[in-house]
């Protein structure tokens, strides 16, 4: 049986919208706050519409035999430093667990950013009765937002005023990168 479920997260953020679409773009900011669990992981990162993302690891639980996990992705939008729209795949096992839609809204606040994150899933195979498999997914979501707020802090310590080239060809766009952390 097929489960369809809807979520939003939504979270301020001590940085502006153009520092955090970088951490979304930069594949070196984003192997800091991206991660799967597990060791011998792999990642590959192609930060433009119709590129994607894949990565790999084995998780070891206590108690339990190893998993392996993958996940790969595709963007499907990236408008300028305000949206971000991709979907992605999760499997365990080499098995589809389920599907999603993701939605990453960045909207400038005075003292930094809204980040809305909306994830459509689709749930194709369950864990046990599959009663807790929302939660997790969404739990694991919310450790991901902890982890970019994380690696955020760093280039605020340290961001210079300047340009930054984010992407090539049609999806190329400059984005300020300005001090905003003199005030804290």
């Amino acid at each position: 049986m097929v489960r369809h479920d809807t979520f939003t997260i939504s979270r301020h953020l001590d940085a502006p919208p153009a520092e955090v679409f970088m951490a979304f773009a930069d594949t070196a900011i984003r192997r800091r706050w991206f991660r799967l669990p597990g060791s011998g992981a792999s990642y590959e990162h192609d930060f433009r519409v119709g590129g994607g993302e894949t990565a790999r690891s084995t998780f070891t639980g206590l108690d339990t035999a190893p998993e392996r996990l993958e996940y790969r992705s595709r963007y499907i939008d990236i408008a300028g430093t305000h949206r971000i729209v991709y979907g992605y795949e999760a499997l365990v096992d080499g098995e589809l667990r389920w599907t999603s839609l993701v939605t990453v809204r960045l909207d400038a606040e005075t003292d930094g950013t809204c980040l809305e994150w909306t994830e459509q899933v689709t749930f194709l195979r369950y864990e046990g009765d599959g009663s807790v498999d929302l939660a997790h997914l969404r739990g694991g979501s919310v450790l991901r937002l902890n982890g970019l707020d994380a690696a955020l802090q760093p280039l605020q310590a340290s961001a210079t005023a300047g340009r930054v080239r984010i992407g090539s060809g049609d999806q190329s766009a400059e984005h300020n990168v300005s001090k905003r952390w003199e005030h804290r």
